[in-house]
């Protein structure tokens, strides 16, 4: 019986080996008919996604409403704790929710009109400032000239090859866009009553997963399983969640601030600012060049406060805000943050930036892990410090023998 498990794990491995292989190769060189189906399969997964985030993100306030609101365990059952703690707690949402956008999307509106009515005078601006700087150097105009015919043939066939399908795609999707705004709220809708139960079962959840772990895995193997789930969970839910509160209240600041001085588009800016800073390290600049350009339109010392008033809230958030909510949640340096936000925008745009860090910091997480393991395995040092000066003992020098 032995013999023929070991051959069935040796199976299964090959198996398993052959069909990343596969996988891997038809991703890179062929047109990706398994991410095709994975996106149509997200599609059809989408309320499910939709409520398992939800839920993911509410679950602290569930526990918070059953351990510090609903004190009376003895004489409360535990159904019903849930029950009234998983209504509380969307209560809260949707009332925070329908705050906000009573108050935000008036006055959104009002800068997205503000910006349209003054569009053609912003033309004109820009325009002029181009006049008066070729016009001043003529040197650089003639160089811009020069590069201008001599990129024109490549560039008119870029605009023929690439932006007008892509216009057209564009033209398309505003065309039904109507159709995928009613899929979108049907989804959500459905997402909210699966987050419902979710919420309401999650020890449940939990204990099946669990279950289903020691039933394909050996016990340790299983126990480690757990373990790297729980680590990555804590991981995701430091990072994600305090993430997205970091940022909710670096927008609120924002428009705060700029509705105090008076910046011209305050909502519009601090939708900007606070969603972008959702990205680490990068998000700050990319909500603050746009945002600077629009204000430097209608008038320039409001953007040079603007710059200023950007770099105090920053420095605020990343000295102050930012570490008392998120404190050390990935456990990776800032350079390794660096290179996870590039790699995951590199991949998968916006979304990876902003994933990238917490999917990175769990891998490294599992690298430590294992490393640790591995050099115990061995009588060796955990610490990285202790192969600062560590000389390597070659096999012929053991027993005192020379080269």
């Amino acid at each position: 019986m032995k013999k023929d498990n070991h051959y069935f794990a040796w199976g299964l491995t090959a198996v398993c080996v052959v069909g990343a292989v596969m996988l891997i190769y038809d991703i890179v060189f062929r047109d990706s008919i398994v991410m095709n189906y994975a996106g149509v399969l997200m599609g059809i997964l989408a309320p499910v996604l939709y409520g398992a985030a939800m839920a993911y993100l509410l679950a602290p306030i569930v526990n918070w409403f059953e351990r510090s609101v609903l004190r009376r365990q003895g004489r409360t059952p535990s159904k019903w704790r849930r029950t009234i703690s998983v209504t509380l707690t969307w209560v809260v949402v949707l009332a925070l929710l329908y705050g906000l956008l009573s108050v935000l999307l008036p006055e959104l509106y009002a800068s997205v009109k503000q910006l349209v009515g003054n569009a053609q005078r912003y033309y004109n601006t820009i325009y002029n400032w181009v006049i008066h700087m070729l016009e001043s150097n003529p040197d650089f105009a003639a160089r811009a000239t020069e590069i201008i015919n001599e990129y024109y043939t490549d560039a008119l066939a870029w605009v023929n090859a690439n932006l007008v399908p892509q216009l057209q795609t564009a033209a398309l999707a505003v065309t039904g866009g109507v159709l995928g705004v009613f899929v979108f709220l049907k989804n959500l809708l459905l997402g909210v009553i699966i987050s419902i139960y979710l919420l309401a079962g999650k020890e449940s959840f939990a204990a099946e997963g669990c279950k289903l772990s020691y039933t394909l895995l050996p016990e340790d193997k299983a126990a480690l399983f757990i373990r790297g789930v729980k680590a990555a969970d804590r991981i995701f839910s430091g990072f994600v969640r305090g993430k997205l509160l970091d940022s909710l209240i670096i927008g609120v600041l924002c428009f705060f601030f700029s509705s105090l001085f008076k910046f011209p588009y305050a909502p519009l800016v601090s939708v900007v600012v606070g969603v972008t800073n959702i990205i680490p390290f990068f998000g700050p600049f990319l909500g603050a060049i746009p945002s600077a350009f629009l204000i430097l339109l209608d008038s320039p010392i409001k953007c040079l406060y603007f710059i200023l008033f950007v770099l105090a809230l920053q420095q605020f958030d990343g000295n102050i805000l930012g570490p008392r909510i998120l404190g050390d949640s990935t456990g990776i340096s800032g350079f390794w943050v660096m290179v996870a936000i590039l790699v995951g925008g590199g991949l998968w745009g916006v979304a990876g930036m902003f994933l990238g860090v917490p999917i990175f910091a769990c891998l490294y997480a599992g690298v430590r892990a294992w490393s640790a393991y591995r050099l115990k395995r061995k009588g060796l040092p955990v610490a990285s410090g202790s192969y600062a000066t560590h000389t390597p003992v070659w096999p012929e020098d053991e027993g005192g023998k020379s080269q």
